[in-house]
């Protein structure tokens, strides 16, 4: 595999450069952010996605490297048969006693009131792996993390779910200490922090300085009324008091932002003495509409009142945040490879930015070696299936993108079929393909699904007869998805476009939302993606050849 990380060897080094939000684009969103020494790591949510728990790192908060996920395989997280935004939610990453202790919630469904939702525990020295097996906790709630406190001990918060109709939900936050010598919690449950009138509280966060306790959550819901609310009490147990000046940082009622949605934030302290708020924002494509790019990751300074609360200027996000003290950064810096990158396929295995759904990329159906300077992708079940899905994708991160791929495939009937995707759920997506008529004759065609109604997009069918190697091309214009496909390709493919211009805005988190009376409002989380699909309805032995892929953002 190989990316354009363009540097110059005598760039100047500048200091206090501006740091620009999000920091993370596409579908990054809870993050959990750390420093151990002069290192910073943010994991966020990957919900049905493989692998499991994705991770960055950076030196200077500015710029961020994907290192990839940390849940690679199912001995860690068993995806099978998850729901569309379900599988893992709001992770918690922290460091102590010489280990990195990741925590993670596997979400099985949010209908009716319910979510059934299992925390895991799972430890390593490195952030890169291997993690331990995991250690099974309660399943009361989800968004859990864990409390390091100055004494050595150990403590899990969670927000607590109540299922019963006509209650909170969302019943407030409990503790309980964690035994690491005998990796379970002991203790009784004590519920510390019922929330504010803000409601729907959860993502807890607890840190503690000057002598006082900080209880940081996330409330308001996780869409347009969200916020960060910080209470603390000088017991570890509580009461807990809520700060009287309102949330650290909301966008509620700022629809002129450019950032919606903040909330859901963790804090972190700079070697400096700075502080900053990671937390999760999205970019509407209009005023409060919908977010293609999904739930990303900003990141805020925050200062201290003389009373010791946590402030953020204006209490909203900013576009733009005054770099940490001490940062160097050269002038020039590496183009970030989720945000261009040509991808051979030279590799063993696939790299940090691709994700695959449900199941991990094993080698009964991916393989780099089969075919060398190839990625070989064996068919699985329908688009709509929950168990054995082949999609290999890359998350969208920029409104403006190209992303294309070479394709060899050879089509038995009309139960095979490959090609590329532009994809947000098994409800919604959009598909340029490739299959095989009755008469074994190869075809192109464009299949189109919204809300769950699949259709063949009219009038574009195109007989393939003769053409051994094809390049297939899909285009994010702002609101706007367009394919189109070469015979010939070559380093600079004649394009031909194929089909309408299509609605983008279908792969957002706002169109796949549910919502009923008496419930909580059953958002999308994930965000859109572009990939690599292969069906083999039969379970015929069908499988796909792609050499080459190459994504590009354009603004």
């Amino acid at each position: 595999m190989t990316s354009t990380e363009t540097t110059t060897a005598d760039a100047e080094a500048v200091a206090g450069r501006a740091l620009s939000n999000p920091v993370l684009t596409g579908f990054h969103p809870d993050p959990s952010i750390l420093r151990v020494g002069s290192d910073y790591y943010i994991a966020t949510s990957t919900f049905e996605w493989f692998p499991g728990v994705r991770l960055h790192h950076s030196t200077n908060l500015i710029d961020w490297r994907p290192l990839g996920g940390a849940l690679n395989e199912t001995r860690l997280l068993d995806l099978t048969g998850a729901g569309d935004s379900g599988g893992v939610w709001a992770p918690s990453l922290t460091y102590a006693h010489g280990q990195f202790h990741l925590l993670y919630t596997d979400v099985s469904t949010f209908a009716g009131g319910y979510w059934d939702p299992q925390n895991y525990l799972v430890t390593a020295e490195s952030p890169e792996g291997p993690w331990s097996d995991p250690v099974v906790l309660h399943g009361r709630g989800f968004d859990a993390s864990l409390f390091h406190d100055e004494d050595g001990e150990t403590y899990m918060l969670s927000m607590v779910a109540d299922w019963r109709p006509g209650r909170n939900r969302f019943g407030g936050i409990s503790i309980q200490r964690y035994d690491r010598a005998t990796q379970k919690l002991t203790g009784d449950e004590q519920m510390i922090f019922e929330g504010t009138e803000a409601r729907v509280t959860e993502a807890p966060n607890l840190y503690r300085k000057d002598g006082w306790y900080y209880l940081v959550t996330a409330e308001g819901g996780t869409s347009w009324t969200h916020q960060v609310t910080v209470a603390r009490s000088k017991d570890l147990l509580g009461p807990y008091e809520a700060d009287p000046a309102g949330p650290l940082l909301t966008s509620n009622g700022h629809p002129e932002l450019t950032l919606q949605k903040a909330g859901h934030g963790s804090l972190v302290e700079t070697p400096a003495g700075q502080w900053y708020l990671a937390h999760l924002v999205g970019r509407p494509y209009s005023t409060l509409g919908r977010c293609v790019l999904g739930r990303e990751s900003a990141i805020q300074e925050v200062t201290w009142t003389e009373d010791g609360w946590p402030r953020i200027a204006g209490g909203v996000p900013a576009d733009i945040v005054p770099a940490p003290l001490g940062v160097t950064v050269p002038a020039e810096r590496p183009v970030s490879t989720e945000n261009f990158e040509d991808d051979d396929f030279d590799a063993e295995k696939l790299g940090v930015n691709w994700s695959t759904l449900r199941r991990p990329a094993t080698p009964d159906w991916v393989s780099l070696t089969e075919r060398p300077s190839h990625l070989r992708i064996y068919g699985g079940q329908s688009p709509m299936t929950r168990l054995r899905p082949s999609l290999v994708a890359r998350r969208v991160t920029a409104r403006r993108l190209t992303f294309d791929a070479v394709l060899e495939f050879q089509p038995r009937n009309y139960r095979q079929l490959a090609g590329i995707t532009g994809y947000y759920n098994t409800r919604n997506w959009y598909y340029l393909y490739v299959t095989a008529e009755d008469d074994g004759t190869p075809v192109l065609g464009i299949l189109a699904c919204d809300s769950g109604k699949v259709r063949v997009v009219p009038d574009v069918r195109r007989d393939l007869s003769g053409v051994s190697r094809l390049a297939l091309r899909l285009r994010f214009d702002g609101p706007e998805l367009t394919f189109a496909y070469a015979t010939e390709p070559t380093d600079e493919p004649e394009w031909e476009d194929l089909g309408p211009a299509f609605d983008a805005t279908t792969l957002s988190d706002e169109y796949a939302a549910s919502v009923a009376d008496g419930e909580p409002e059953a958002w999308g989380f994930t965000g859109a993606f572009v990939g690599l699909w292969v069906q083999d309805l039969g379970r015929e032995g069908g499988f796909a050849d792609f050499d080459r892929a190459t994504y590009k953002t354009s603004g």
